[in-house]
């Protein structure tokens, strides 16, 4: 099977695009005209009114971006099945972020997860590392890889320069985040959600019925060689283990142990206290519409598996000589990369067997992705930037400059972003979301560690946190610079690193997740505990306690879930939201441009009502209540119990190989050739 040359998008791709296009500013423009996105609540959290389908769309169009496109296509066709564990594993760590994580947050009525460690220690230290470190790792594992990946796919589509394409992306995501807040955000996400899953089916499909269905890529995939590559190697031989998902300790690239005790206890970190994903859970409107939208997410989390990994196994079975390149010539032919070609499969596939006018759809899809991800990071970066950095640097800072500094950081973030991609390309070594995940395992699991203990052992006292805080990060920065500094080796050569470096990276996450939590236990023994009351609704035991915290007591007109701000004279509070008004003499003269200036960015004033200030306590005890609706209890229950067999099922189906030991599937390829 060979390459094939396809025809460039026809009139109806590019109305296809230009539909998706009209969507997204309809949906955008809705949301401009939402009442309450001029205050901060309403701004960084969507004024907490959500309810559970769109809160768990945008859960998952958060969470797949144009990199797992990218990136989980490219693993599929490089190595197999073993990378759809990590989006199993989510089908779990989704339920524990709903029944545990999520329930404290609420209680302790906070608006970012760092927020939550100062209600938790008392001090600003823990607050300000852990947004400091978010906003890193949002740049390195997220921000910069969905442009490369999204560049890189209209590269491959169109042909476009790769950085004239994330300029072009841009333009649009920015404008949407810095306009509208966190409701533009999820809903558009929504759409995006849709869009996302009704194309990746179409490929799917397209693609089974191109390979002959699942049994036949069974054996195709494993006789998907190049015809060009190194004599005497294995290189461009698919793996002997590509069908199954848990694989052996030593000799494997998905080691077992190290999967369920080292790269599973990092991921609490991203599932349960990341705050792009708890930003959107924090805005439902009950714990009930939370914990819906965290079943809905892991049950639609099930499809990628399915709708992008093996159809980046069917794209190098279709065209090995691009996909699964091994001469740095040859590669460069492909996809213009003299590493490999693994993460241009998805696109590859996409230009390969769609027909004319469904490329253009799939271009669409692609966007979809980009902006869901893209959007959800700004507006979570800007969130943690404003709430937790700002606020303490600017204790007196007023709401439309809280508004105005989270909306130019993004800009911010943005450029940096945008500095870093060209040491992406260099490092991600041809598989992007291995490159994802490796950064996690080095920085991920002592921010996973300390979270889960604070939740969960009321003895941990702050400096025990903290200091388990910077020797995780110590360890991990040193690993980390040293796998980038030595690299990997190239195919048929021998691997001279170190054997600290060799150590597999899930291995490692093991070693620095365990540990950190060994420091905690032992720094927090031998100093003392936190105070009573700043126990009170921080820990899973306490969630339900109703006593007073000394810390609530001194705020002025404090809205749960809303920065903390001494409310100056000229602030009123309206319904659930602290609000700045303007002079009467300045609104008189303020031009009709500035109005709808200051309407657009969402820094226009709202008016006062004496209604909604006297139902703000009553308000703010409905937004941090845990009480539940008992049928609707049982509902969850019963669907929670159902998506952990569910979860442990596919594990379980995916990790027996399909091949009876001994048995040499490419022997019997003829079977499947011309099916």
């Amino acid at each position: 099977m060979t390459s094939q040359t396809t025809e460039g998008l026809v009139v109806w791709d590019y109305l296809a695009i230009l539909t998706y296009f009209v969507l997204n500013i309809a949906v955008g423009f809705y949301a401009l005209c939402r009442p309450n996105r001029g205050t901060v609540s309403g701004y960084f959290l969507a004024g907490r009114h959500m309810s559970w389908l769109p809160v768990g769309a945008s859960l998952f169009a958060s969470n797949i971006g144009s990199e797992h496109f990218i990136g989980l296509a490219g693993s599929g066709a490089a190595g197999g099945i073993g990378v759809g564990a990590f989006n199993f594993n989510s089908i779990i760590l989704l339920q524990l972020m709903g029944w545990v994580f999520l329930p404290v947050f609420i209680a302790s009525g906070v608006a970012t997860v760092p927020e939550y460690m100062r209600k938790r220690f008392g001090g600003k230290r823990i607050q300000m590392y852990l947004a400091c470190l978010s906003l890193v790792l949002y740049i390195f594992t997220k921000i910069s890889v969905d442009l490369y990946s999204g560049a890189l796919f209209i590269n491959q589509a169109l042909k476009w320069d790769i950085y004239g394409s994330i300029i072009a992306l841009l333009a649009l995501t920015t404008l949407f985040t810095m306009t509208g807040g966190l409701a533009a955000v999820i809903y558009t996400d929504t759409l995006q959600f849709f869009i996302m899953i009704i194309g990746s089916l179409v490929v799917m499909v397209m693609g089974f019925q191109k390979i002959g269905g699942y049994e036949s890529l069974q054996y195709k995939y494993m006789q998907a060689i190049p015809k060009l590559t190194y004599e005497n190697t294995t290189c461009g031989v698919p793996r002997a283990d590509s069908w199954v998902m848990l694989r052996d300790p030593v000799n494997s690239d998905l080691p077992w142990p190290a999967f369920l005790l080292g790269q599973t206890p990092a991921s609490i970190w991203y599932w349960c206290a990341d705050q792009m994903m708890i930003q959107r859970t924090l805005a439902a409107k009950s714990l009930s519409h939370a914990q819906g939208a965290t079943i809905f997410t892991a049950y639609i989390k099930i499809l990628p598996f399915f709708v992008i990994i093996l159809p980046g196994m069917i794209s190098r079975t279709l065209f090995p000589d691009d996909v699964a390149c091994v001469l740095p010539e040859e590669c460069m032919r492909a996809c213009g990369s003299s590493s490999s070609c693994y993460n241009s499969a998805y696109p590859r596939l996409v230009v390969g067997i769609m027909p004319a006018g469904l490329k253009g759809f799939m271009m669409a899809v692609m966007l979809a992705a980009l902006m869901s991800d893209l959007t959800s990071i700004f507006n979570s970066a800007s969130t943690l930037f404003t709430l937790d950095l700002w606020s303490k640097i600017r204790p007196k800072a007023k709401t439309r400059e809280l508004l105005i500094v989270g909306k130019l950081f993004i800009v911010i973030l943005v450029l940096t972003s945008i500095a870093w991609v060209p040491i992406i390309e260099h490092l991600q070594d041809g598989q992007l979301f291995i490159y994802i995940q490796k950064i996690a395992a080095y920085l991920a699991p002592p921010i996973a560690c300390v979270y889960a203990l604070a939740v969960m052992w009321p003895r941990m006292n702050e400096k025990g946190a903290f200091w388990a805080l910077m020797a995780g990060l110590a360890i991990g920065s040193i690993r980390m610079i040293l796998d980038f500094s030595y690299g990997t080796s190239s195919c048929g050569q021998e691997d001279t690193r170190p054997a600290v470096i060799k150590l597999n990276f899930m291995y490692f996450a093991t070693i620095l997740f365990w540990l950190t939590g060994i420091i905690v236990v032992i720094v927090s023994y031998m100093t003392e505990p936190s105070k009573d009351y700043m126990l009170i609704r921080t820990t899973y035991s306490t969630r339900f306690d109703t006593g007073k915290r000394e810390d609530d007591l001194d705020q002025q007109a404090r809205h749960v879930g809303d920065i903390q701000l001494e409310v100056p004279q000229e602030t009123t509070i309206e319904g659930s939201q602290a609000t700045l008004m303007n002079s009467e003499g300045e609104n008189k003269c303020l031009s009709s441009v500035k109005k709808s200036c200051t309407w657009f960015c969402g820094l226009d004033s709202l008016p006062d009502s004496q209604e909604n200030k006297d139902s703000l306590e009553e308000d703010l005890q409905a937004l941090t209540s845990l009480e539940q609706n008992r049928f609707a209890k049982i509902i969850l229950n019963v669907n929670l119990v159902v998506v952990i067999v569910v979860g442990i099922g596919l594990f379980t189906y995916f990790t027996i190989d399909p091949f009876p030991e001994g048995y040499d599937p490419k022997a019997n390829i003829s079977l499947y050739l011309d099916k």
